[in-house]
């Protein structure tokens, strides 16, 4: 009878399931609710990274220290996997409103797009427009009067400058951002 290959010769994966099953069970069904992970999921990605371990480098020195230390960085990896992803509720991201307002998620992709192009855009244009266009571009809606106070700008100079960052911004986004098109208008 030939082993697999993804085994060494003297690692039975029956011996090796029976040794640490209880142990890995138990880890994992101790560590998931901390995660807001299922038990299940947590114990299957340990026995995914025993048996990859067992390919190359042989079994543990000290299996239950490793199997604890896998299960908590399991846990660690559910925890930040659950800060980024978002369930998807009527086709749009959760909490964005979008699903209320009758976007789809296609488009408010697209939108966050556009905004990735245009906030990266705004960061390579020259001089201090980058820190004048973020000031313009913030959510808190500022006046002119405290985006001239925070860079430092007379507020009459504040226009001016402010028209030809908007002018770089305009050339740079050109050939990236494709302007709408007016459909079945001549122009």
């Amino acid at each position: 009878m030939t082993r697999p290959a993804d085994r060494p010769p003297g690692v039975p994966a029956e011996e090796v399931v029976a040794a640490l099953g209880p142990l890995v069970a138990a880890e994992a069904t101790a560590e998931a609710p901390g995660a807001a992970a299922d038990a299940g999921d947590l114990e299957q990605a340990v026995w995914v990274r025993l048996f990859e371990r067992l390919g190359r480098a042989g079994p543990p020195g000290d299996p239950a220290r490793w199997v604890r230390a896998v299960v908590r960085a399991e846990v660690r990896r559910a925890r930040r996997r659950t800060v980024r992803e978002r369930p998807l509720t009527d086709g749009a991201p959760y909490g964005s409103g979008a699903a209320a307002q009758g976007e789809s998620a296609e488009h408010a992709a697209l939108r966050a797009e556009t905004g990735r192009t245009v906030r990266s855009a705004v960061a390579r244009t020259p001089g201090d427009c980058p820190r004048l266009l973020s000031a313009m571009l913030s959510p808190h809606d500022p006046t002119y009067r405290e985006i001239a106070g925070e860079l430092n700008i007379s507020q009459g100079s504040l226009g001016p400058i402010r028209s030809r960052c908007l002018g770089c911004l305009r050339r740079m986004l050109a050939a990236e951002v494709a302007a709408p098109e007016h459909r079945g208008k001549e122009r």
